[in-house]
């Protein structure tokens, strides 16, 4: 029901806005709080909602916070939670928050938003079914004992009641022009030749997500194999492709060849 995910780094590895990174300073708190069992932290468990656009970097801010907490990060698989016969969801559901709870581990629900979904209207048997997993969810996140993140893009479709449960709620934005640059940097391997003249141009005419940059530099580093050293043709190549993937036209003024 769920699979370990490699937890290793540090916040420096993360580019987002400086109040993004206090959120989850601040989040960290009361995790280690729990952990130590201070009188400071009353909760039983700690539950923490990180919502922004696909490629803001909340599945890796999930993987920060298990290393700095030294806890190893389950990802749930949501496809093998829900199951179409009636009740199997909800002792999915049970099976895989008290696992968590046993071995102390920080669970993670990407894109949990396609779990969390609002409560409707009873029309018919199916709607009164999903209704009551919901409520099974709301009653079981608010017992739980360990640390859960949950992750989504699309933070509207959630129910409020599980807003209300959530302990922490941290924003994740577009990256600007300073972080673009900085997540240009945290993915190029070194040595490079790519000079900084580029980079600064790609950081501030291309509105690109982390997930973009980082699929960018890995094509570009495919690339370079036979030589062995990204350079900005390569880059360049990278960017466009990401654009086109997208449907969209790359900014940049002209053709940067070898």
């Amino acid at each position: 029901l769920a699979t370990r995910v490699p937890s290793t780094g540090d916040w420096t590895d993360l580019a987002v806005r400086d109040d993004t990174i206090r959120e989850l300073l601040d989040l960290e708190l009361p995790c280690r709080q729990r952990e130590h069992g201070r009188e400071t932290w009353t909760g039983s468990g700690v539950r923490a909602l990180f919502r922004g656009p696909s490629g803001s970097g909340k599945s890796l801010a999930a993987r920060l916070l298990a290393a700095a907490l030294q806890r190893d990060l389950y990802r749930v698989d949501l496809s093998s939670i829900v199951d179409k016969y009636i009740g199997e969801t909800e002792k999915n559901l049970d099976r895989v928050l008290s696992r968590a709870e046993e071995l102390d581990v920080v669970l993670l629900f990407d894109e949990g938003d396609a779990l969390l979904t609002q409560r409707t209207g009873v029309g018919n048997a199916n709607d009164r079914y999903a209704n009551l997993e919901t409520n099974f969810l709301l009653q079981r996140l608010e017992a739980f004992e360990g640390i859960l993140v949950v992750t989504t893009n699309a933070g509207e479709r959630i129910d409020a009641a599980f807003e209300r449960r959530m302990d922490v709620v941290v924003e994740f934005h577009p990256a600007q022009a300073a972080e673009r640059w900085a997540l240009w940097h945290l993915h190029l391997p070194t040595p490079h030749a790519v000079p900084p003249d580029f980079l600064d141009e790609l950081a501030s005419r291309c509105v690109l997500s982390g997930g973009q940059i980082k699929n960018a530099v890995q094509h570009a580093a495919l690339q370079a194999m036979p030589r062995g050293t990204i350079d900005a043709a390569m880059l360049d190549a990278a960017v466009r492709r990401e654009y086109r993937k997208a449907g969209a036209v790359c900014p940049l003024r002209s053709v940067v060849t070898a």
